[in-house]
């Protein structure tokens, strides 16, 4: 039941439900509507929904009363939620499968617009439409109706105490300041090559540790291969995702590609060099620090006129050159590190 509405709750309680099934960084991106719904409607009681592998995400934050995670199909809870009676369902995936639980649920409710069509137009006729709004100020449209406004906080991510990370437990040299560098990305076309993060290591003088997901581990290794020194530390795949925050957030400043932990450091308020490859900042999911002033650039290669070539990413450059990370300026990201 699409609602166009405002909304004025007189109920003792007033049950939410959130609907974002992943991933991670889109997740992270919803912690501001979470907080605001949760501290500015009175008695609101707040669910979400997610898939399971993202539960960790999310199991720790205060803001919600409860968290329902799914293997692969809604079907799962879908009896469970109808219970529930939600007085208002908020939709940031807007998919098949959220339409799918809306109908289910037959509550009032608010989808997120995601720009299909601009993004279309973006990637394949470089015709910009795109609003210069961030994802966030976007989702917040979605609670206009509760008079849910932003409060400038910016983004929140909860490490549950068993997962923070003892600094003093790693080798003497990653006891002080340290650089963390997140290596990975979902899509190929997301990552910086292999031998030009060996090339941007070998300018950094200041302690490195490599970040991202066991399927980064081999290249973690294949990096640390080449410093005879113990300042280059590589955690892929040693750590989960809450143990990476915490190094996240215990590091100096960040070097990033467009992906996950790239909004992690931003919810820890870090000082950011995002890199972006096939994908570009305007897409709206850029650091997001609210209100908050926190050094932050954004490194690409300009007037390159095959980028966007994808809103999300491949496994190889569609033009075989990969241009938009093999010209990535490296004094760019030295000079960021050193300033």
């Amino acid at each position: 039941m699409k609602f166009t509405g405002s909304i004025l709750f007189t109920f003792a309680l007033v049950k939410i439900l959130i609907i974002r099934f992943s991933s991670i960084g889109d997740i992270v991106l919803t912690s501001p509507i979470i907080r605001c719904v949760k501290q500015q409607v009175k008695n609101a009681e707040v669910h979400f929904i997610a898939k399971k592998q993202f539960g960790n995400i999310l199991v720790n934050n205060p803001c919600i009363d409860k968290l329902y995670t799914i293997e692969k199909n809604i079907s799962e809870f879908s009896t469970e939620l109808k219970k529930e009676n939600y007085d208002f369902v908020i939709d940031l995936h807007h998919n098949l499968r959220s339409a799918q639980l809306k109908s289910i649920l037959g509550k009032k409710s608010k989808s997120f617009h995601k720009l299909n069509i601009e993004k279309w137009l973006m990637v394949n006729l470089r015709i910009n439409k795109l609003p210069t709004v961030h994802i966030v100020d976007r989702y917040f449209e979605t609670v206009k109706t509760l008079g849910v406004k932003n409060d400038g906080k910016g983004l929140d991510y909860f490490i549950p105490s068993n997962d923070e990370v003892n600094i003093k437990t790693l080798i003497p040299e990653f006891h002080n300041e340290f650089i963390g560098f997140v290596i990975g990305a979902k899509f190929f076309t997301k990552q910086l090559p292999t031998e030009k993060i060996i090339s941007i290591c070998k300018k950094i003088d200041q302690p490195i540790i490599l970040l991202g997901g066991k399927e980064d581990a081999e290249k973690g290794e294949i990096i640390k291969s080449q410093f005879t020194s113990r300042r280059i530390l590589n955690a892929c795949g040693k750590y989960n995702l809450n143990q990476s925050a915490s190094l996240v957030k215990q590091a100096k400043k960040i070097i990033t590609h467009d992906t996950g932990l790239m909004h992690i450091a931003a919810a820890f308020k870090k000082e950011i060099i995002s890199i972006w490859g096939n994908t570009i900042p305007e897409f709206g999911m850029y650091p997001y620090y609210g209100e908050t002033k926190i050094t932050n650039y954004r490194l690409q290669v300009e007037n390159l006129s095959c980028r966007p070539c994808s809103k999300l990413g491949f496994s190889k450059c569609p033009k075989g050159h990969f241009k938009c990370m093999t010209e990535i300026n490296e004094e760019d990201i030295v000079k960021f590190v050193q300033s």
